[in-house]
């Protein structure tokens, strides 16, 4: 029997979406809890949930836009990326129709251009995002 010093801790699965909304941008949220800043929605990946199904749901939570899923982009895993804990991330790439909606756990909900980012990203979602607009253009 192991014991509690024996369990091993494990990085949380998380997904974030990058939504492009064709040429227009791509849709941040603004973090109604901690940390706060912009950020790409996202969440945490529910038990029995895949990625995919993680992200197409994260998005219209938060984004209230119905996402359709390109490809995915990259992971993330750098144990300081999220001040809260350990978490790695998976990114996708999606195209939705429509004007974003904040819900859930966004307050704000907007379309921002490459030259447009806000300067207070969260996480390290300004790498990403970075990484993104180097990679896909």
């Amino acid at each position: 029997m192991q014991t509690r010093a024996e369990h091993p801790k494990n990085p949380i699965p998380t997904v974030d979406v990058i939504i492009e909304l064709k040429g227009r941008g791509v849709v941040l949220i603004r973090r109604k809890y901690p940390p706060p800043g912009w950020a790409l929605p996202g969440g945490f990946v529910d038990y029995g949930e895949t990625l995919e199904a993680a992200a197409v749901r994260e998005a219209r939570e938060e984004t209230s836009l119905a996402v359709r899923l390109v490809r995915q982009f990259h992971s993330y895993s750098d144990p300081d990326r999220d001040p809260r804990r350990h978490t790695i991330t998976t990114v996708f790439i999606a195209e939705a129709d429509g004007e974003p909606r904040a819900a859930d756990d966004a307050k704000e909900a907007a379309i921002f251009s490459r030259d447009s980012l806000p300067h207070d990203l969260a996480f390290d979602h300004a790498r990403i995002l970075e990484d993104y607009f180097e990679k896909r253009y």
